[in-house]
Formats: structure tokens, sequence, C-alpha cells
């Protein structure tokens, strides 16, 4: 960890140095860690040139978990579209190689109808991570990731038709998103490589995500310029930020089978701690990547007791989904993703179901979309579980305008944004009451990204 952190800091104050190289068509960072051998600066999914770095040039851009491009690797173990642009800002201190990489948001959120509301807070993440060779075939890879959205208080932001653990430790959170920790991952990886295409791994965290469902919402490069969490999350990557997660798999070819065992409970309302591990539940998931511009996954997991104020409640969670990343040149892209997620329920099965696109058609510029369905028994009256199940839908879109931060480079990896977005809620005619009718929400707000 020691090394990890003294890493993280030498890579952050070599930014202005680094900057001077940097490639401002940049997209989405995947958290691998060598530079590539395959990848020329030519080439258009390419982050930040670093090739002129002394040792760097020569250095594969292998992931974390196999000898694969670091491209398909996006949260915990899960991938990505191999295809996907990269960026994180690049170094190499005391033999380990280094990458930062920040997304931090700035946000004025206003919810309409009865049960709507108004809030500014901060959100987002700090990634760092770090990565040596430990002989021919091994690779240790150490990781973190951070938030400020504890600043935000225990009661999170407004987000109707959102649901999911209290947040508070007093009251289910309803019609609201809760704010993640302070540590978000705190995670080491050792690989060790059994042929040119094949691989062994194990990953642990306190906190990690376990193998369950598709990389976590704020790291789709579908939907990560937004800043508003789906309300879909509790069905397909709550298991994100889990205090206690090992997870082994073996990988050949585009191949990846994987499972975990991790603590089943979901962090509580103290937002900076680390809690106890508790290896009671289980998760496993296969991957294909059957070409570069496609990554597919379906998962299964078993959570023990993972709401704080139902301790007897079990869930049982499948998901399914699959990401198609497309170059259009010149740093222009599209990416999508298509999720399904069914958790269990009181008498059955509850669904949920999501589509998230976004388009880069400039350089300067993102458009982005995203249209969700979920089946719920927590928003009847506001009292959480066991209620009446209604399907209630979201769907937004949103636009961001990065500026590169001229006082470095104009080809700066360092970017403001100024972006919004608009939500509309499809509610059932039985909940149109209570929420006085089909209210509209939107969010302004403000970005820095780094990398």
């Amino acid at each position: 960890m020691k090394a990890l952190l003294a890493a993280t800091a030498a890579s952050l104050l070599a930014l202005p140095a680094m900057a001077q190289e940097a490639d401002p068509h940049a997209g989405h960072m995947t958290p691998g860690m060598d530079m590539p051998a395959e990848a020329p600066a030519a080439d258009p999914h390419a982050g930040h040139d670093m090739s002129n770095m002394a040792g760097m040039a020569a250095m594969p851009m292998t992931g974390a978990l196999g000898g694969y491009s670091m491209r398909r690797e996006a949260s915990g173990t899960s991938w990505q579209p191999e295809a996907s642009p990269h960026e994180g800002i690049h170094g190499e201190v005391g033999g380990w190689r280094t990458m930062v990489h920040a997304n931090l948001f700035g946000v004025v959120d206003s919810q309409g109808g009865k049960r709507g509301g108004d809030k500014a807070f901060v959100g987002g993440m700090l990634m760092g991570s770090a990565a040596r060779d430990l002989g021919p075939n091994d690779k240790l890879t150490l990781r973190t990731m951070m938030s400020p959205e504890p600043l935000m208080g225990k009661r999170g932001y407004p987000l109707l038709l959102a649901s999911g653990e209290t947040a508070d430790g007093e009251t289910p959170l309803i019609d609201r998103q809760h704010p993640h920790d302070l540590f978000m991952e705190l995670s080491a990886t050792w690989s060790h490589r059994l042929g040119e295409t094949s691989s062994v791994f194990v990953y642990g965290g306190l906190p990690g995500e376990p193998a369950f469902g598709p990389p976590a919402f704020m790291h789709r490069l579908s939907i990560l310029d937004s800043p508003e969490a789906p309300i879909s999350h509790h069905w397909l990557d709550s298991t994100h930020i889990t205090m206690g997660v090992l997870t082994a798999g073996f990988i050949s070819g585009g191949w990846k089978v994987e499972a975990s065992t991790f603590r089943g409970r979901e962090p509580d309302q103290h937002r900076y701690d680390i809690e106890k591990p508790n290896f009671d539940s289980a998760a496993a998931r296969l991957s294909w990547a059957p070409t570069k511009a496609w990554s597919l996954q379906g998962s299964w997991a078993r959570a023990e007791s993972p709401e704080q104020l139902e301790p007897e409640q079990t869930d049982k969670k499948w998901s399914a989904s699959a990401m198609h990343f497309r170059d259009l040149g010149n740093g222009r892209w599209w990416s999508s993703t298509l999720a399904f997620g069914r958790r269990s329920a009181d008498h059955g099965w509850l669904d949920a179901w999501v589509l998230e696109s976004a388009v880069k058609p400039h350089a300067d510029w993102t458009l982005f979309a995203r249209a969700e369905q979920t089946e719920t028994n927590e928003l009847a009256g506001g009292q959480g579980h066991h209620g009446a199940t209604y399907t209630v839908g979201k769907a937004s879109v949103g636009v961001i305008r990065d500026f590169p931060i001229a006082a470095w480079s104009a080809r700066a990896p360092v970017k403001f944004g100024i972006g919004g977005l608009v939500s509309a809620n499809r509610i059932p005619a039985a909940l149109r009451p209570a929420y006085g009718g089909q209210p509209l929400g939107g969010m302004a707000f403000v970005r820095l990204k780094v990398g």
C-alpha cells in the first residue's frame, strides 16, 4: 500500500511534465498498467503518448489479469470492449509503472414532483494504480479508488424512482441515491501467464468488486460522462464497493471464467471507515470478448443479508450484458451498453433493463443517453421493501463540453467540463398521486477530468 500511495503521489507531481505529450482525444480509462508495444503513438485509441519516456516504449501494454491489451479491463476484474480508448496519466517510480485518473463532478440536482427535491453535491472518483513484474510470467497490480461523495451527507441526493440500502442506518433510502464511501477500492491483483493468451489470476479487495455484472456505471464509457446514478444500480453493479472480496479466475484467449467469495452486507452509513470483511457470499461470471469491438458477460451472485435494516433477507441475482464500441475516426467514437439484471424478491423475481449510449462527435463534446426499466417493491408509500410491485422507467439525455486547461498545454490531459442532463420518469397510474404525476428531473454540472 505504501508503494501504491507513493507512486500515485509521484505521478500527480509529474502531471505538468507529462501534459506536454498528452493526447487530447483520449477516451475512457482502463485500469491496466503497462505501456503499449502494439499501439504506437499514432493509434487513434491511445490515451497519452508516453513512448518518449525512458524505458517505457518497450513495455507491452498488458492487462492486470493477463497478457491481452489493458484496454480490455474496466472496474474490478470486469471487461469492456478492447477497442475502447484508453486514458490515464502514466509514469514510472522505483520500478513501479503508475497510472493516475480523476473524474470529479460538482452537481446541482433538481427532481420535480411531491417526492423530489433539490441538492448541490460533489461526486465522482480519483483513481491510482501501480504495477510491477515479479518475474517473466508474474505481475502484481495495486489499485486504489477514492470518492468525495461522503461530503454530500448521509441522505445522499434526490433521484426519483431509485431505491436501495439505507444511507443513515435508520430509514430505507427511497427516491434518493446513497453516497459512496471515501474508499471505493483498495485492491491487489496477482496474475500468472500460462501461455501467450492464457493466464490465471487472484484479486483481493477491501473494498473491492466481486465477479458480478457489467463494469460499474462510473466506469462504463457509454455513461461515465453522466453524474446521475442508474435506478438499475442494485440489479447490476451495486456490489462494486464491497467490504471484502476474493476472486480467482482463468483466462484463455477471449474467454474468462471467475468466481468470488465476498461480504454480502452493503456498506453501512459510516462513509469514512473500512468495515470488517466477512466471506459469506458467492458470485461467478463468464465473460467473452469475441472481437475487439464487443464484450459480453453473464453472471450469478448470492448475497447474504445485504440490507442492514432487513438482516434476514438473502438476495440472489443474475445479470447479462453486451457492450459495444465503434471508432468513428479522428478521436470520435460511439459506445453502447445493453444490460439485464434479475434479483430475488419475497415471492418471485424482480427484473431490470438498461440501455446506455454515448457518442463523441468531436474531441471536446460528448452526448449521452440512458433508458432503463425496473420492477420494484420498494416505492409504495416510500416505506421500502414488502410493498406492491410496480414497473417503472426512467430516460435521461445529456451533453458535456470539455475545455483543456491551457495553463499547462493546449494538449493537456486535464480538462474542465460544463454539462447538463434532463430525465423523464415513467410512473404507473397507481403511484402518480404520490409523485404528483410523472415529474421531470435534471442536473447541471461541472467536471474536472485528469487523464
